[in-house]
């Protein structure tokens, strides 16, 4: 190693003494098969938990433990100022809810036996971060730079009046080649500095990706010398996620393709710290219908892209996980219909079955699995999803409806239908279940006292009727009297 380096590197981080070695052992390759994959949900803890993190989440979740792997949750809290208290708490409700079972990870305890890669909240592995920085500068692949807002502002500027791509490169790296006495005098003053990559890429050079879900991928080489700490040390997000994959183990990393510029990067990361990278599964937006043509769902416009408007609304978990299948594997409809005494969980799910473009969220084709799935539960059943959405979003109605349990059963069967194999297949969601059910409760039924317009008229249809119906009529007979009745009044042609 070339010496000025190694004193360079020494002077910004006096206090590491671990080597990138001692990191290996500290955590080795995780004992599992060949095949088994290891992923990841990655969220930062800004409070906004979104039907995008449910989506990947569902795909990581699946991948790892379709093939006897390992998911497991890491907090990327480097940005301190987009934290939210109770943040993460909420991400991992979240995730219970919908039956998202994580195996390690942020507030989970490892099991008996089991070696720790955490911590799991990137605010955490500060240290971790310096000893790969510190390589990075030993070797001559990092630097320190000093340039202010107001210098990079003013770099910014006059690429623009060039029409020069912007960022911090070639002959605008200010810092990159700086005399390393003028250098070590700016640390010793403690001048305000991050840590850059020494970028080796070239502008107008481009690369094949294997995406995949996306397939055969062109991209930009990586010529930026981007930040690696910030001033206050703190990782940024690509040095994190670099650092952290690998010393994690990860196999494969899921995300949205909103991250798929960020591969170059990685790519140049991931060779420059001797690390093999993890394949990548970039997923396709989720999108809706907007007047005729899709755009993409909004948290600012659509509350279904929130996790808790489904909560509020009381959609069933299962509802939730079977539908996003629909839409993460193109053959999962079939396979379900083909199967139905099988459990989500032995589905084969295949990354290569995902769409690889605009993917429809579509609300009403929900509320149908939604039917399916209450439609083949027991009146027992929904009763006991029913009692835990009113104790977590109206714990005061509880005893209203539950005051009887067995009446409330009795309801609700009635509700299904009287025959078995015939359920009426209505209930989408909870909210929808305790507005019928309110006619049932005098403590939750609104009358309506408006008069009727023909008054006699209702009469003496209630009188037809009556006369007509016996409690020995079947269906079929009390479906023509009714439908007598209906002609008689011309509700109906004859």
């Amino acid at each position: 190693m070339n010496s000025d380096y190694i004193k360079l590197a020494q002077a910004l981080f006096p206090e590491v003494t671990l080597s990138p070695e001692d990191l290996e052992r500290r955590y080795p390759p995780r004992n599992l098969p060949p095949t088994s994959e290891v992923t990841r949900l990655g969220p930062s803890p800004t409070g906004f938990i979104h039907l995008g993190n449910l989506y990947s989440a569902l795909a990581n979740e699946r991948l790892a433990h379709s093939t006897g792997g390992v998911f497991f949750l890491r907090v990327e809290d480097t940005d301190l100022k987009r934290q939210t208290p109770g943040a993460v708490e909420a991400i991992i409700n979240s995730l219970r809810y919908f039956k998202i079972n994580l195996d390690q990870g942020a507030l989970i305890a490892p099991k008996p036996g089991q070696i720790d890669y955490g911590p799991y909240f990137q605010s955490q592995r500060k240290d971790i971060y310096h000893v790969l920085a510190k390589n990075l500068v030993e070797r001559g692949l990092a630097y320190p730079c000093f340039c202010s807002e107001e210098k990079l502002e003013e770099i910014r500027a006059k690429q623009t009046e060039q029409k020069l791509n912007t960022g911090y490169y070639g002959a605008f790296a200010a810092c990159r080649e700086m005399d390393l006495d003028k250098v070590l005098e700016k640390i010793a003053s403690s001048q305000p500095r991050v840590l850059r990559l020494r970028s080796k890429g070239q502008s107008g050079l481009t690369f094949f990706f294997s995406d995949q879900i996306m397939g055969q991928v062109e991209l930009p080489e990586n010529f930026k010398d981007i930040v690696l700490l910030k001033s206050d040390g703190i990782p940024t997000y690509h040095f994190a996620h670099a650092v952290d994959d690998h010393l994690m183990r990860t196999t494969t990393v899921v995300r949205g393709v909103e991250w798929l510029s960020s591969v170059p990067v990685h790519r140049e990361l991931f060779n420059f710290l001797n690390f093999n990278p993890p394949k990548y599964a970039h997923t396709a937006q989720l999108m809706k219908l907007d007047g005729g043509s899709k755009r993409k769902l909004s948290k600012r416009e659509d509350p279904e892209s929130s996790l808790d408007y489904y909560r509020q609304e009381g959609y069933h978990p299962k509802a939730t996980r079977v539908y996003l299948m629909t839409i993460l594997n193109s053959n999962f409809e079939d396979w379900r219909n083909e199967n139905p005494s099988l459990n989500l969980e032995d589905f084969p799910f295949e990354l290569s079955k995902m769409g690889n473009s605009g993917i429809l969220f579509d609300i009403q084709k929900l509320n149908d699995v939604s039917r399916n799935v209450f439609g083949d539960f027991t009146a027992e059943q929904i009763a006991n999803f029913f009692r835990d959405w009113l104790d977590e979003f109206y714990s005061q109605q509880t005893k209203t409806y539950f005051e009887d349990e067995q009446r409330l059963i009795q309801i609700i069967r009635l509700n299904q239908g009287l025959m078995e194999n015939r359920k009426r297949k209505d209930i989408v969601c909870a909210s929808q279940l305790k507005e019928l059910l309110s006619f049932y409760f005098d403590q939750s039924f609104i009358p309506v006292f408006e008069p009727l317009k023909n008054f006699k008229r209702a009469v003496d249809i209630l009188k037809d009727y009556l006369q007509s119906m016996g409690q020995t009529n079947d269906s079929v007979s009390w479906f023509d009297n009714l439908k007598s009745i209906g002609q008689r009044y011309n509700y109906f042609p004859k």
